[in-house]
């Protein structure tokens, strides 16, 4: 496994940890540029929305906020599983190489 996957898998463990512990109705300060610019509506945001909704057990504001909340976790905990498995072989063929 490179740095990079080592980070990516960090990154994706951290952020839905974030979401689900995250109030997804209480407003905070942004970084997105969307937002900040006065839109009101940012996919991008309306997806972490979304996916916190779903970690705290409201379906019906998830799916407000952005239907594809529940296909983003399927999608990243998929990634988190792949990269979790990657490391296990690397770490399995340097301990055969030894």
């Amino acid at each position: 496994m490179t740095k990079g996957q080592k980070i990516e898998l960090l990154f994706w463990m951290l952020a839905l940890s974030w979401l689900a512990f995250s109030n997804p109705a209480e407003h905070h300060f942004t970084f997105c540029p969307i937002k900040n610019l006065g839109f009101n509506f940012c996919p991008g945001c309306g997806l972490g929305h979304s996916v916190s909704h779903i970690f705290h057990g409201n379906f019906k504001e998830s799916w407000q906020s952005h239907p594809l909340g529940i296909f983003a976790i399927v999608l990243i905990i998929r990634r988190i599983v792949e990269l979790i498995l990657k490391t296990k072989v690397a770490n399995s063929q340097k301990s055969i190489a030894k």
